[in-house]
């Protein structure tokens, strides 16, 4: 297994993987709609190549959003593996890495919708989001919450949202302004 950074070759290749994990339908699911216009986060999107052939086998992207209009954070996802490559340590790897990565970056918290046994062994947890709400349904017992930075989501709540209201928002908090500078231009 070799992790490296999403490469545009890799697009067409991400795509089937996500369809053939999650199928056709995974575009109507609620947190693709915070993905909606928004670029990932430049330097989050990894991909797990096999050592052997240099055929893709994972995937993992990160999505800038906010939490009640002015905090940001991360969405994670979508992570997919292989069908034969489940089970072998890719999926931890890429998470890992990626937050691992993240948090170099600044970033002060991820969010995603999962499993809560899987992601929890990362740290993961409901606890962090219980004052949060998504734009659409969603079972909250799968949105889970993870700080990189200690307190990041201490009293955090409120409606989860895509990045691009961002742009519109006045006053930025740190490390809102600084990031918009270095943030992809949405898609």
């Amino acid at each position: 297994m070799t992790i490296s950074f999403e490469q545009p070759a890799h697009a067409a290749p991400i795509e089937r993987l996500l369809d053939d994990s999650f199928g056709p339908d995974r575009l109507s699911k609620t947190a693709y709609r915070l993905r909606e216009g928004v670029a990932p986060v430049d330097g989050l999107s990894l991909v797990s190549l096999d050592a052997a052939t240099g055929a893709l086998d994972g995937t993992i992207r990160f999505w800038p959003i906010l939490i009640g209009s002015m905090v940001p954070s991360l969405l994670l996802g979508p992570i997919a593996i292989a069908a034969g490559k489940r089970g072998t340590g890719i999926g931890a790897a890429l998470i890992r890495m990626g937050v691992s990565r993240a948090a170099a970056l600044g970033w002060r918290s991820v969010l995603l919708v999962g499993d809560a046994p899987y992601y929890g062994r990362f740290g993961f947890t409901r606890d962090l989001t219980r004052g949060m709400l998504m734009p659409g349904p969603v079972d909250y017992d799968r949105l889970l919450g993870l700080e990189l930075a200690p307190g990041a989501l201490t009293g955090v709540a409120g409606m989860i949202g895509p990045w691009a209201e961002l742009a519109a928002a006045p006053g930025l908090p740190w490390p809102c302004a600084a990031m918009l500078e270095t943030m992809p231009a949405t898609a």
